[in-house]
């Protein structure tokens, strides 16, 4: 492996670039029209992220938007007032807040995240970074 990058890894690293900032409009506009915000879709759908449950903890949301906790918080509540989750206490450990999806929570994922798929069906050869090996 060499320590030197060549013109061809620049422009590799700017396609790459260029290709998600690309894919991250595309998710602004499409959330924006749906009335939420960039945020409040990821934190929707970091609630369904985790396998075998239909919630995420604070703090697992906070890891997930690479927020600190307490700007989670703050988001959670924020999605809460619009009707989009839901908070309760963690059954095995009173103090683990788990938000989970409202039905209209729900609704409004789905809708977003079809065509956050749909998108990436059409973009998914874009966003891959071809390095060599070696």
């Amino acid at each position: 492996m060499s320590d030197t990058l060549d013109k061809s890894d620049f422009e590799t690293l700017s396609e790459f670039r260029y290709q998600l900032r690309r894919f991250l409009r595309f998710s602004e506009e499409a959330v924006q029209a749906h009335g939420v915000t960039p945020q409040q879709y990821l934190l929707m759908l970091h609630t369904q992220g985790f396998t075998g449950r239909d919630w995420a903890s604070v703090g697992e949301l906070a890891e997930r938007l690479q927020m600190v906790p307490h700007g989670a918080v703050a988001l959670v509540k924020r999605c809460e007032a619009l009707g989009l989750v839901q908070r309760q206490r963690g059954v095995e450990d009173r103090r683990e807040v788990q938000v989970s999806l409202t039905a209209q929570g729900v609704e409004v994922l789905e809708k977003l995240a079809f065509l956050h798929r749909e998108e990436l069906k059409s973009a998914g050869s874009r966003l891959r970074v071809p390095f060599e090996q070696g």
